[in-house]
């Protein structure tokens, strides 16, 4: 929902459409894969407290997204917006911290009584100086943004995703492993049947949570559950193993998030929200990969050098330590 803002009466008032939240524990994605990555993109410091972000026109239409340290007055306009309420964010002055031309996510909406919205053009005294803008990526293409973008996705619409998912088809012990999934590979992998990619938009427009990314399960090429033994609460430390799977790319995603067991990563690199139940939702990114779990259900890893696959890890004996061991770890919303 939109932040309805009186009309701007001025070029350098800004019309407030919407705002989201930049911290360790919530922050948007595509900007980076941990809190200090998504900072740097907007040339800000990483402080422990965060910041908000306020996306808007100014008078002549321009986008601009102002960066403010007031967290609490942004997490309470989005929660009104998120219920339906109508709440005026009108950060002070002194809260901005700076103001940046563009907006790094889609906005659905656009201020009335003023140009469409446009970028802002370079002010002739920066002498090229000035940071070029920002602007959502493009969702046709396949990258480190989308793959976040899409795991996201998943995240944000576990249920959906998750039904997609034939355990005996997806998670069948290939013949010639050991029957713990530590050895042996598919057989036909590549060749199995896809779930479609759930269409649809998010709750909340402006902006768009979740963009639309084109991706598919691939129910054939993911790793192969185990036998369900018990799980390593302790640290999972077999989880790189056990559900080794067909595609080096997941043990190699599997591999690195338990190593932020033993060294822990960038603040927001690992981060744990609600889920039903007493579950939680782990979001976990590294270098080319990204992860998406529940800590009492399967995983989902996305790659970059798979574009628009998405590759389910089976629960088996080792992966449920592995995720309780990263939920110890994570960063969660205040």
């Amino acid at each position: 929902m939109a932040a309805p803002n009186d009309t701007v009466a001025e070029d350098d008032a800004l019309y407030v459409l919407t705002a989201v939240l930049l911290t360790p524990a919530q922050f948007p994605t595509v900007l980076g894969d941990d809190y200090p990555a998504a900072c740097a993109a907007l040339a800000v410091e990483p402080y422990a407290e965060g910041y908000g972000l306020v996306l808007g026109q100014d008078g002549t239409g321009a986008r601009w997204t102002v960066v403010v340290d007031d967290v609490s007055l942004v997490a309470v306009a989005i929660a009104a917006w998120d219920c339906g309420m109508e709440y005026d964010l009108s950060p002070d002055d002194r809260s901005m911290v700076c103001a940046l031309p563009g907006w790094p996510l889609p906005v659905a909406v656009a201020a009335p009584g003023v140009a469409a919205p446009h970028d802002p053009l370079p002010d002739p005294d920066d002498e090229g100086t000035a940071p070029a803008p920002l602007s959502p990526p493009d969702t046709k293409s396949w990258g480190p943004a989308q793959r976040r973008m899409g795991a996201d996705e998943i995240a944000h619409r576990w249920a959906a995703w998750r039904e997609q998912i034939d355990d005996e088809t997806a998670f069948t012990t290939p013949a010639g492993s050991d029957g713990a999934g530590t050895g042996g590979e598919p057989d036909g992998q590549g060749t199995g049947p896809r779930a479609e990619a759930v269409s649809g938009a998010g709750p909340r427009a402006e902006p768009e949570p979740h963009p639309e990314v084109e991706v598919e399960v691939d129910v054939e090429t993911g790793p192969v559950a185990t036998d369900g033994g018990e799980a390593d609460t302790a640290s999972g430390r077999e989880a790189a193993d056990a559900p080794s799977g067909a595609h080096p790319g997941v043990r190699r995603a599997l591999a690195e998030a338990q190593a932020y067991v033993d060294t822990p990563p960038p603040p927001g690199r690992v981060r744990s929200s609600f889920a039903t139940g007493d579950a939680r939702m782990l979001r976990v990114d590294g270098p080319g990969w990204s992860l998406v779990a529940r800590t009492d259900d399967i995983a989902f890893v996305l790659l970059d050098e798979e574009p628009g696959e998405v590759l389910p890890v089976g629960r088996g004996a080792a992966l449920p330590g592995l995720l309780t061991a990263l939920d110890a770890l994570a960063v969660r919303p205040a």
